[in-house]
């Protein structure tokens, strides 16, 4: 067992067994109001059935534009994901709408990424409405960077990724990066928090320090599901009380067994965040094209379909796609 690993150290692991087989500070009121709405995007209907799906972890990547040096650890993702291949991956799914999630890119680029996915959200031959950039929260440079996307309609959050070699435990409590998470409220925007499954608790402590600031805890808090951190679902409970945060059912499939896992696996770790943050503060992420590690995004949405059916129509409704349009005004 290794419960500080990093959520790459196990994409890295399942790669490698394929190949060997206010507005912004208002939380709850109003049903968790955005800070900022973007121009409503007509929805990209594709032909399929089912309930309406936004997709608010939507990756894209290419390779010919952008440098993701995470990519030399997983084979199995180098190389470029683009909206063609988003579209074909989530045909007769009936995904209407996506929330661009950052994947990473040299710091370098950031600003390039986010003018890209700006670009994107403008167009209307695809169905992203809007974007999560890449930041660095704990640099002194960060407020001038994100300052200059204040006036886009289209960016709504920020996100580093906590689980990497460079952010060891504790690294969001730095006070240059607490100060940031609060000047994100400010700002009107979220934050992303995306770290090692046991490691969850951490954020406790920075949802406590910037209550008007709204955050998102990504993939169910990285559980590794064939071998959960300790006191996981104590620390997802801890999150949960906190009124600011809301919950991505994400992620988790990443790190289920590439070659036999079952949608009983999953079930637990959906099912205790659903009970922990309620019907209201949980939002769906397709996590593609990282869910390939293990299953297609089909097979993930069906396993998920499969855990919620039980659950009245209304409360599916919410999860996979009404609490996004409202948390992100898309």
């Amino acid at each position: 067992m290794e419960p500080t690993s990093s959520r790459r150290t196990l994409l890295r692991r399942a790669a490698t067994g394929l190949a060997a087989a206010a507005a912004g500070r208002t939380i709850l009121e109003g049903g968790l109001l955005p800070a900022q709405a973007a121009p409503k995007k007509g929805a990209v209907m594709q032909s399929g059935s089912g309930l309406p799906i936004v997709d608010t972890h939507q990756h894209l990547w290419d390779l010919t534009r952008f440098q993701l040096p995470w990519l030399s650890d997983v084979p199995k993702l180098r190389r470029s994901f683009v909206t063609k291949d988003y579209l074909e991956a989530t045909a007769g799914l009936n995904v209407v709408k996506t929330v661009y999630m950052e994947v990473d890119v040299a710091p370098n680029l950031q600003v390039q990424e986010a003018e890209y996915v700006i670009d994107l959200c403008m167009r209307d031959d695809n169905p992203m409405a809007g974007a999560v950039i890449s930041g660095r929260p704990a640099e002194a440079a960060f407020r001038d960077y994100i300052r200059r996307f204040r006036g886009s309609p289209y960016i709504k959050g920020v996100r580093q990724v906590l689980h990497g070699a460079g952010t060891p435990r504790g690294f969001c409590h730095q006070p240059e990066f607490i100060r940031n998470m609060q000047f994100l409220g400010d700002l009107g925007m979220s934050y992303d928090l995306c770290m090692r499954g046991g490691e969850v608790g951490d954020a406790v402590k920075v949802l406590e320090a910037c209550p008007g600031t709204r955050f998102v805890l990504d993939h169910c808090g990285n559980p590794n599901v064939q071998d959960p951190a300790p006191h996981w679902k104590e620390n997802i409970s801890r999150v949960a009380a906190r009124p600011n945060v809301i919950c991505k059912i994400s992620g988790i499939v990443a790190s289920a067994n590439p070659k036999s896992w079952k949608t009983a696996d999953l079930a637990p770790f959906v099912n205790h965040c659903l009970a922990e943050f309620g019907p209201d503060r949980v939002i769906f992420g397709g996590d593609w094209p990282v869910c390939l590690l293990a299953a297609s995004y089909k097979q993930w949405v069906n396993a998920l379909k499969e855990i919620i059916a039980v659950r009245p129509e209304a409360e599916q409704r919410k999860l996979l796609a009404e609490n996004a349009i409202r948390f992100y005004g898309i």
